[in-house]
């Protein structure tokens, strides 16, 4: 296989509960050592569709191909170079991590099983908890613990739902880190959903939004930023306020003052030259300029509020 060949195809995927269809025929790809990102508001159906890429739920139509194999005619040849990694994921509570991470372990045939998880349970500093039972943890030791799981086997693609949540800030970057680390050095390939948008612009390439089981926005999180093209200026200056407010009316009407000195408003970012030019032609001093554009977080929160597709 080479390295521009998909690791991951889906192709109008769908499943559907009853008269509920959770998942309505989406479909993406992923490529080796490339990050998704699945997204979208709660119900959206990100979760079921991880289910289904890792076996936990099966498709009422619509096929899974990990490696150019379909995922349910090659079950165990697929799933042996494919893990996944979930904070809401619980293990066996009544026995230790230690003995968790170890029937996992030679579930997944790895060599040297015990040296590998005492090397990522150093990593993820929870060696103190090897021996405690997994139904005694804590929520952010229970996900450090389904991270440890989700590398043992040392994957391909992984699946990734929410990896970070219960953790704490610094386990959190950590976590990021390894990630990123193992991306650029193993062209590891992930499937990775989160409500942190921060994460998501930093470490995946493509991003999918779902909402109601459809696709409703698949590119690059640069241009699903673009296509919203409205930005935020709050300018600080020292002059006469009345001047400068008649000035920008015509140009901006979302005006606000919030302060005697400053002026804030959101307007087509093509017109944010502008509004900069309005306020020095009303003899105003700038003295500072804030100007944040678009995020993911924007886009996010459009398709969860139902102003549906970004375009």
């Amino acid at each position: 296989m080479g390295s521009s060949d998909p690791v991951l195809e889906v192709d109008h995927l769908t499943k559907r509960f009853g008269g509920l269809c959770a998942v309505d025929g989406i479909s993406f790809q992923v490529r080796r050592g490339k990050v998704l990102g699945l997204l979208g508001p709660n119900g959206a159906g990100k979760t079921t569709t991880i289910h289904m890429l890792v076996g936990i739920t099966l498709p009422n139509g619509g096929s899974i191909r990990y490696f150019g194999q379909d995922l349910h005619r090659h079950r165990e040849a697929c799933l042996q170079r494919v893990n996944f990694a979930s904070s809401f994921n619980t293990l066996q509570g009544r026995i230790s991590v230690w003995e968790n991470l170890l029937v996992f372990a030679h579930l997944y045939s790895v060599p040297k099983p015990q040296e590998r998880i005492r090397q990522l349970a150093d990593y993820f500093q929870i060696t103190h908890i090897l021996g405690q039972r997994f139904l005694t943890l804590s929520a952010g030791q229970k996900t450090r613990v389904n991270l440890v799981k989700s590398l043992l086997n040392d994957p391909e693609i992984i699946l990734m739902d929410e990896p970070t949540a219960s953790l704490d800030p610094d386990i959190a970057d950590r976590t990021m880190q390894l990630l990123e680390s193992l991306k650029a050095e193993r062209e590891l390939s992930m499937v990775y959903t989160s409500h942190e948008m921060d994460e998501v612009a930093r470490i995946c390439d493509e991003v999918v939004f779902l909402d109601h089981g459809l696709v409703v926005a698949y590119d690059t999180p640069d241009g699903l930023t673009r296509k919203i093209a409205t930005a935020q200026l709050r300018i600080t200056f020292s002059g006469e306020r009345e001047q400068v407010l008649a000035k920008l009316k015509p140009t901006c009407p979302d005006l606000e003052s919030p302060q005697p000195n400053v002026v804030a408003m959101t307007l087509d970012e093509r017109l944010v030259p502008t509004a900069i030019r309005c306020v020095d032609d009303a003899g105003a001093v700038i003295t500072d300029i804030e100007i944040k554009k678009a995020t993911l977080e924007d886009v996010f929160l459009q398709i969860a509020r139902g102003d549906g597709r970004v375009t």
